[in-house]
């Protein structure tokens, strides 16, 4: 996870701290007596089976109508193939946004989220790299070279790099002229690298990983219970910087980058960052199959933040969908809107990863990019 965030701080020239917890070991260790009352390996078992490897069951099954209605497009490409695949493709982008909090364990293992969804895709340059990843992109096209099995290509492939090719202006016009062929062969490889990357995850879960998942009832790093507590606050971070706050310029002077947006060319970013939050609630609570996380804070006997926590899950939902589409236009013309969801986003985030993430003898182990 620690890799994971690092790639991110290339958009911000801020120094990267590491989130010390202001507590002692003893004050950071859940009561014992309690933590036994509660049957966290049922807890596990819950996650394993009713959340974890379904959401990565039906990734890979919104693959397969993705991977047609591309292949309908690339090769017929007008407005009505468009408008119909980006339906299909809004559908799997918001799948991907219900596996983001379960980036640990096979996922990790096989980098999932940072080949298919390491945003944004932009045409701004990085710090130490002299193009912009989609010109990057445009010359792997012109060449016919690339490999996408490399680290060093996160930001040339996944949803992102999607986006960008099937929906950005002139995509129609550029899947049919003559010189085509490298272009639909580039949108193939990359849905196929999403594909085997989903597969492999998924494939490690039903594998050994499952019952080393339901086994271990530690709160240490490592431990289940650590990688999602991880998690869900990572994804809280991303939320307030990569998906909302750095378009909306919180940490460049008020200055915007709406092309930073997450599905900037779709036009799908609020919607994104909506279901985000609506899966990380789910997978906090457990769903409605079994017990969850929250469940465990208030056999903890901190039901209070487990309330406030449930309640500020609500009201950040509220404010994102008062938010108006696009989030790009929006970063403009409603500004105290967008102010207001990130005031709420933040609350959000201090409840999770420092009263949540101490109450439940767990620490943060992965590199913050701007502090809380």
């Amino acid at each position: 996870m620690k890799r994971r965030f690092e790639k991110y701080l290339y958009l911000l020239p801020l120094l990267a701290l590491t989130l010390q917890l202001a507590c002692s070991k003893s004050s950071n260790k859940p009561d014992d007596t309690k933590v036994n009352e509660f049957d966290k390996t049922a807890m596990l078992v819950n996650y394993a089976d009713q959340l974890i490897i379904p959401a990565f069951e039906q990734m890979q099954q919104k693959m397969v109508p993705l991977q047609a209605a591309v292949n309908t497009f690339v090769n017929s490409p007008n407005v009505a193939n468009q408008n119909a695949l980006k339906l299909v493709f809004k559908d799997a982008f918001l799948q991907v946004e219900k596996i983001s909090a379960l980036q640990f364990g096979p996922a990790d293992e096989v980098s999932l989220s940072s080949f298919i969804n390491m945003l944004p895709a932009n045409t701004m340059k990085k710090v130490g790299i002299d193009k912009p990843d989609l010109t990057i992109v445009e010359e792997n096209i012109s060449s016919g070279n690339w490999n996408l099995v490399q680290n060093s290509t996160i930001h040339q492939q996944g949803f992102p790099v999607l986006d960008y090719l099937l929906f950005a202006d002139g995509a129609i016009a550029k899947f049919g002229d003559a010189g085509s062929a490298n272009r639909k062969k580039y949108v193939q490889d990359v849905l196929t690298r999403i594909k085997s990357l989903v597969d492999q995850t998924l494939s490690l879960w039903k594998g050994t990983y499952r019952s080393q998942f339901v086994s271990n009832t530690k709160s240490n790093s490592g431990s289940p219970i650590s990688y999602m507590m991880n998690q869900f606050s990572f994804e809280m971070d991303m939320i307030k910087g990569p998906r909302l706050g750095w378009p909306f310029g919180s940490q460049s002077g008020g200055v915007q980058f709406p092309q930073l947006c997450e599905g900037y060319y779709s036009g799908l970013s609020l919607e994104l960052a909506i279901e985000n939050m609506s899966s990380l609630k789910n997978m906090f609570t457990g769903g409605n199959s079994g017990k969850g996380l929250s469940d465990l804070l208030a056999a903890l006997g901190h039901t209070q933040l487990r309330t406030e926590i449930l309640n500020q899950f609500d009201i950040v939902n509220t404010k994102l969908k008062a938010i108006p589409a696009p989030l790009a236009t929006s970063l403009a013309n409603h500004k105290p809107l967008i102010e207001d969801a990130a005031k709420e986003i933040q609350l959000l985030l201090r409840l999770i990863k420092t009263d949540a993430v101490s109450k439940l003898g767990v620490q943060i182990s992965y590199v913050d990019n701007d502090g809380d």
